[in-house]
């Protein structure tokens, strides 16, 4: 169904399509609908991208969004494997062009001094800019030129430095989405100037955004920061004493999709057992700080933790198999392995993964960082 010039959403009952096509050619059709940009060579942000609270930024059809380069990127280089395995060639090198002139768009258009807006409005007004007097940085612009490993590296490390020293407040305990809040400005973004400032999207804590600052911290290598961040989310420590139970208001044995950010009720959860945060913040602990990740039957082991951290352990099965992975941390480092056992063999200097079995055995991991 298409929508009419006038029309921003449709209310339909939907109805199974006479046209049928592979998993793949959903994806790829959906890849080539994104490739369309706007005047700064940027994607349309149309509808709203991941905050679709950003529903009139792009109502005109020429607003674009910043962090959805990041995202596209990243998915195009994800997926331009499986074009190859298929045969599909054409498909795989209009990505891959599309992404090497994304990227230069990016840098260019997307790039405010200390850290990447967030995208432009349909009249090419910046958003997410230290011209901007509301939402002058957004969190996501940022962890997602790590994430996705497209940004400039040096330019990636100063935007997540500037989204540390603007967005996490200690104090509070909260790691802000963007700052400051909308609320007298002239400009339209959309729904998420309806909620009121500092609540849910609208400049407060949304936690599946700063859990991906966590992953951003460990892919920059900074263990004691991306430690402290995910700490700080952890919602076990927002009920430490009864005035901060008082404080939060919802159960702390589960993750909450945000955080309000202004008085009086600064530090009060919101949107319990509604959030895919709780996923993102097990990957967040298990793969980005601890460094442990299994695709097929290989183990890939990269740990970022604290320098405070002396070792861990951790047990898994895989099908009949018991692996027991000690990982040990005793020069003080944030990451790096130098030195990588297998049932008290050594593997070759460098290796950082090993192959999974099924043999109903108990295998032992030692893993020295340095």
């Amino acid at each position: 169904m298409n929508l009419a010039p006038n029309e921003q959403d449709a209310f339909f009952q939907p109805m199974p399509s006479d046209e049928r096509a592979t998993l793949f050619e959903h994806c790829a059709r959906s890849l080539d609908r994104s490739l369309a940009v706007g005047r700064h060579g940027l994607p349309l942000i149309g509808g709203g991208d991941w905050s679709d609270g950003l529903n009139r930024v792009g109502a005109g059809g020429q607003g674009e969004s910043i962090w959805l380069g990041w995202f596209l990127n990243a998915t195009i280089a994800n997926f331009v494997a499986f074009a190859e395995q298929r045969g599909r060639h054409d498909r795989a090198a209009t990505w891959r062009q599309h992404a090497t002139s994304l990227i230069e768009a990016l840098e260019r258009e997307g790039w405010d001094g200390d850290w990447y807006r967030r995208g432009y409005f349909d009249d090419g007004t910046p958003l997410g800019s230290a011209s901007s007097s509301e939402c002058r940085i957004d969190s996501i612009a940022q962890s997602w030129g790590v994430i996705s490993g497209a940004a400039d590296p040096a330019r990636a490390t100063r935007a997540m430095a500037a989204a540390d020293e603007n967005l996490i407040l200690r104090d509070d305990g909260l790691a802000l989405l963007f700052t400051p809040p909308f609320d007298r400005t002239t400009l339209d973004p959309g729904y998420i100037k309806g909620y009121p400032p500092g609540i849910r999207e609208n400049g407060g804590q949304y936690t599946h955004a700063a859990i991906w600052s966590v992953q951003a911290l460990a892919k920059l290598g900074d263990g004691d920061k991306a430690a402290e961040l995910l700490s700080l989310l952890n919602p076990i420590n927002r009920a430490l004493t009864w005035a901060a139970t008082q404080r939060y208001k919802v159960e702390p044995y589960v993750v909450c999709a945000d955080v309000y950010s202004v008085p009086p009720h600064v530090g009060r959860g919101g949107w319990t057992w509604y959030t895919g945060s709780a996923g993102w913040m097990y990957r967040a602990g298990l793969e980005s700080i601890l460094g442990f990740t299994v695709e097929g039957a290989t183990l890939r082991l990269d740990p970022c933790v604290p320098r405070a951290w002396r070792d861990f352990e951790i047990v898994f099965h895989h099908k009949t198999t018991r692996y027991e992975v000690f990982v040990e941390n005793h020069t003080g480092v944030c990451g790096g392995i130098a030195r990588l056992e297998l049932d008290d063999q050594a593997l070759p200097h460098g290796s950082t993964h090993i192959t999974l079995v099924d043999d109903g055995a108990i295998h032992h991991v030692r893993v020295i960082l340095g």
